[in-house]
């Protein structure tokens, strides 16, 4: 009995509800309309950068850098297109123009990122890790500090209209799940993740799989920057630096393997909705923003154990 709920693809969806239907009756609001419309918004972005960690961590890899691609993505595509004085201000190529920039930025750290840990075999931890504080400082030092204003009206809705962000969101979360679930690509990904040293025996590229992993990653962050820009009408250097702990803690809640190899996208969605909810939760009951990361650090690391048990059920090693 034990097993088969450990083993259900709907465990965390099922958590979901009960959670919903537990703290409804605590935090004033919370079941309201306009409550799940702000659930809903808030999910999108972090649905999209976390489909590219998924792909990433079914390698048995991790992208620390994504906050930072974001941070990067957002500074740089906003100094080009603001009506103050970029270079692009009033023209009607600056909504596709500011699109394009944000996504070459991040497919491009993601490159970066995925030629150096295969090219030097370093470990991911440490090359993203070192990334993020690269590109972060890099954001800052580009900006000043300063936040970017007088964005064009027609990138603004990219993100305030939860329908537009809802379609791209739902575009890009459905790509992940078809790329995993019906390309040869896919199947290379979790036989990187499951052994590596097997997969290249069989004939998988495996550094070639492994650095198109980060682009995608890279990608998804690009896109995160475009809808949170989008949102908060403006573009910052500090967008979402604090919000690691939400992108890989929604991915590994969701069922997604630290060890690699197993993962699904519907399970990332789960995830990200199970965080999603307890954020919103605790900022209804006023916590402080101490205490939410306190909870949501427990019930990630309630998520990393949960995964340790799923593999010593499953025979998996650890």
């Amino acid at each position: 009995m034990l097993k088969r709920l450990l083993q259900s693809e709907y465990l965390i969806l099922a958590l979901c509800v009960v959670y919903f239907a537990s703290m409804a009756p605590f935090a004033e609001g919370f079941a309201s309309g306009e409550n799940l419309g702000n659930i809903l918004s808030a999910m999108l972005p972090l649905l999209v950068v976390a489909t590219g960690q998924t792909l990433v961590l079914i390698t048995a890899g991790i992208d620390l850098s994504v906050t930072s691609v974001i941070a990067l993505a957002s500074v740089t595509g906003a100094m080009v297109i603001n009506g103050d004085n970029g270079a692009l201000a009033g023209s009607g190529f600056a909504t596709p123009a500011g699109i394009f920039i944000m996504l070459a930025i991040g497919g491009a750290i993601g490159l970066l990122n995925g030629i150096i840990i295969t090219g030097f075999r370093m470990p991911p931890f440490i090359v993203t890790l070192t990334g993020m504080m690269f590109f972060s400082g890099f954001a800052i030092w580009l900006t000043k500090s300063k936040s970017i204003y007088n964005l064009p009206p027609s990138f603004l809705a990219l993100g305030k209209h939860t329908w537009l962000a809802g379609a791209t969101a739902l575009l890009v979360a459905v790509t992940g799940h078809l790329l995993l679930t019906r390309t040869l690509l896919g199947r290379w990904l979790y036989a990187v993740g499951h052994n590596p040293k097997t997969a290249l025996i069989s004939g998988v590229p495996v550094n070639r799989v492994l650095i198109l992993s980060y682009v995608a990653c890279g990608l998804c962050a690009g896109v995160a920057a475009v809808l949170i820009t989008g949102r908060l009408e403006t573009g910052s250097p500090v967008h979402w630096r604090s919000s690691l702990l939400d992108i890989i803690g929604a991915t590994v809640i969701g069922g997604t393997s630290l060890h690699g190899g197993r993962g699904k996208l519907l399970w990332t969605v789960f995830g990200v909705l199970f965080l999603t909810l307890i954020d919103n939760s605790l900022n209804l009951l006023s916590l402080s923003h101490f205490s939410t990361m306190m909870v949501k650090g427990g019930v990630i690391l309630a998520a990393a154990l949960l995964d340790s048990a799923r593999r010593r059920l499953m025979g998996g090693v650890g």
